[in-house]
């Protein structure tokens, strides 16, 4: 049975993110997932996503460590509670830190890894590691600190 992407399950009203959102058709669409203990996404750069010739504008990278680092405080969340995560409420988390750390240029024309590790789940607040890798190579880490998106968040109208 093929695993679904726990942004698959992101409420309809709350799935437009640049980064993650799979109602947005301009944004990356990441999908993150469970390997093992860890949880993994792919992304493959456009020629747009440039910096200097041949790497990877480092945004693009910040991008990618914020929305897997929420995407793997949601998988974090549902399976601390032994919960499936089409069952409600749902979790959503937004970003309140994010630390990036740029290791090595990324390359432009490769698909990238980018994984999460569970570093702690404390109330409504999850703490992950994730890292970006290019051909096999960690080429950038960062730290997450998400917290369960509030009631109030609605949509701006």
């Amino acid at each position: 049975m093929e695993q679904e992407a726990i942004q698959n399950y992101y409420p309809d009203e709350l799935s437009y993110c640049y980064g993650c959102g799979r109602l947005n058709e301009h944004g990356h669409q990441i999908k993150s997932y469970w390997k093992g203990d860890k949880t993994i996404a792919h992304f493959s750069p456009k020629p747009y996503h440039i910096a200097i010739p041949g790497f990877v504008y480092g945004g693009l990278i910040a991008s990618l460590i914020d929305c897997h680092g929420t995407g793997t405080a949601a998988l974090a969340s549902y399976r601390n509670e032994g919960r499936n995560p089409d069952t409600l409420p749902p979790f959503r988390f937004v970003t309140a830190s994010l630390q990036v750390d740029y290791l090595k240029p990324t390359p432009l024309g490769v698909e990238l890894e980018i994984i999460g590790t569970i570093v702690e789940i404390k109330g409504r607040k999850v703490i992950s590691e994730i890292t970006v890798s290019a051909n096999g190579e960690i080429t950038a880490r960062g730290k997450v600190i998400a917290v369960q998106m509030p009631d109030s968040f609605t949509i701006a109208k």
